[in-house]
């Protein structure tokens, strides 16, 4: 079984790679697009709007994978009910391990899988937010130049 959970497991894991990339790609996009609108007269709060939604769109893109792993779960008969198989996906994946809610052991090895592509995916979300705030607090600066 253990080779079933690590197939199971790396599929799901590509599938939120292939979503987390995705999203970030877009976000970061659209930040681009609004901070050159924004910036250009409004200063630093102009920028935050567009980082607001950045932030909100990649934690988004987070808790959709959060419900994937947990449709996974309930797909593979490990919960009945899938708030709590998303709970349990959620424990996983931000690796807050609760232990309140425990896996058969047929299918146990998808929770720590889950929870290093939690830490992988949390890792692309802050690697995003901060090539954003750099962005802004550059485009900022130059702003500030220009003005004196």
């Amino acid at each position: 079984m253990t080779l079933i959970d690590l197939a199971i497991g790396l599929a799901t894991m590509l599938l939120c790679l292939v979503l987390q990339v995705s999203v970030t790609f877009w976000v970061v996009k659209y930040y681009i697009r609004q901070s050159a609108r924004r910036l250009s007269g409004g200063g630093l709060l102009a920028g935050v709007r567009p980082l607001l939604v950045v932030m909100v769109v990649m934690m988004a893109g987070n808790f959709l994978q959060m419900a994937l792993w947990g449709a996974l779960f309930v797909v593979l008969g490990e919960f009945e009910s899938f708030h709590e198989a998303v709970y349990h996906s959620a424990v996983n994946f931000t690796t807050l391990g609760y232990g309140d809610i425990v896996m058969s052991g047929k299918w146990k090895l998808l929770g720590p899988l889950e929870a290093a592509n939690g830490v992988l995916m949390f890792g692309i979300t802050s690697a995003a937010l901060m090539a954003v705030l750099q962005h802004l607090i550059k485009a900022f600066l130059a702003a500030g130049d220009q003005r004196q």
